[in-house]
């Protein structure tokens, strides 16, 4: 397997392995990946919960351009 990185990430990889945090950039990398699977399974779950959720609520009296609208200006998270 190739993988190419930005000079950015490659200057971060080898921080964190002269800083001791990690033997060697595979190590960091495969980290990393852990961390990003971890990551991506609990907003996934979080995603599924809430659309569940919205399944099983009573329907909103907001059109989607409400929700919409709300969403830009910082209403809702």
């Amino acid at each position: 397997m190739n993988i190419s990185f930005t000079d950015k990430q490659e200057e971060y990889i080898a921080s964190q392995v002269q800083g001791g945090d990690y033997q060697n950039a595979s190590e960091a990398v495969r980290d990393a990946l852990r961390l990003h699977q971890t990551y991506r399974h609990r907003i996934i779950e979080g995603l599924k919960a809430k659309i569940a959720k919205g399944c099983d609520g009573e329907a909103s009296p907001l059109s989607v351009q409400d929700i919409v609208k709300a969403k830009l200006e910082g209403r809702w998270s």
